[in-house]
């Protein structure tokens, strides 16, 4: 790891990165692209040492309230994370601060957060969202060697649901010839169906390579499943979108799943709900309520 000042913590979006590059060791990791312009090495983890000043001078300058999210680009609950604790004390002044907050994860180290993530939903909003990709577990060893199983992160979102936290799952990346199957994809689902989560993302059954990414997937391949990478090549060439053969088929099991169950899965609607900041806080509202009782 290193360590940078940074200029600034929060994107027009609202986003924030607290860290730069990653540990969990995922094959398929689209932020290991080159268009990102990551000037070290992806394992060597960019810390921005004064992330949370940024931070609270950016949220005591917005006249509006607004949700603030993370893990877009890289997961903050990496081990360095319990180490450090930038991403608590940035729980702490969002919360401080009446802000909404969404992360998206993969790791069970969310749950050290939980408290927070509960205040932060009592007042305004919080979603949870957490990428599951890999029904079997030897599997997803390979494909995320570092990461929390994907048992783990069930039973985080099972935990995020008895606490009252809303969740959204990403059902991504879908790798084809690997597990692009529908014992996978119905297994995901009944998890997720289980947790009662209120979205999953899907942009279908598929991955996106480009120059950085590609590179370090298919040494990947060649170490985990040798002669995969020259099915590859032969089948999808260079594209962008590699979409499985199973796309359609897949794609209608989940549909019909998720309609059957209740859970959302336009993609839009998510997006929309994820950036929506509730007009007052809960605490107004329910004041507001009381009021109008006496």
């Amino acid at each position: 790891m290193h360590f940078v000042k940074a200029k600034g913590i929060l994107s027009a979006q609202n986003g924030m990165n607290l860290y730069r590059g990653c540990l969990h060791g995922c094959i398929y990791c689209d932020s290991r692209s080159s268009c990102y312009q990551m000037k070290h090495a992806f394992e060597d983890v960019e810390i921005k040492e004064n992330a949370v000043e940024l931070l609270a001078a950016a949220l005591a300058r917005k006249r509006k309230k607004c949700m603030i999210g993370t893990g877009s680009m890289t997961d903050p609950y990496i081990p360095l994370e319990l180490e450090l604790g930038h991403l608590r004390q940035a729980l702490q002044l969002i919360y401080e601060y009446g802000f909404g907050f969404t992360v998206i994860t993969k790791s069970s180290l969310i749950l050290r957060d939980l408290d927070l993530l509960q205040k932060i939903n009592e007042k305004t909003k919080c979603v949870v969202q957490m990428t599951l990709t890999t029904y079997d577990e030897a599997l997803c060893r390979k494909l995320e060697p570092n990461v929390s199983p994907t048992e783990e992160r069930f039973a985080v979102l099972k935990q995020l649901r008895d606490a009252g936290i809303p969740t959204v799952v990403w059902l991504s990346p879908i790798l084809p010839f690997i597990n692009d199957t529908k014992e996978n994809i119905a297994g995901l689902l009944d998890m997720c169906i289980e947790a009662k989560v209120w979205g999953i993302i899907c942009f279908g059954m598929g991955l996106t390579l480009r120059e950085g990414s590609r590179e370090y997937f298919y040494q990947q391949l060649d170490r985990l499943f040798p002669g995969l990478k020259e099915k590859y090549i032969s089948f999808f060439g260079n594209q962008y979108m590699l979409a499985s053969p199973n796309n359609q088929r897949l794609m209608q099991l989940f549909q019909q799943k998720c309609r059957k169950n209740g859970i959302v899965h336009s993609n839009q609607q998510i997006f929309e709900y994820l950036s929506e900041f509730p007009e007052k806080n809960k605490s107004e509202q329910l004041n507001i309520f009381n009021c109008k009782l006496r």
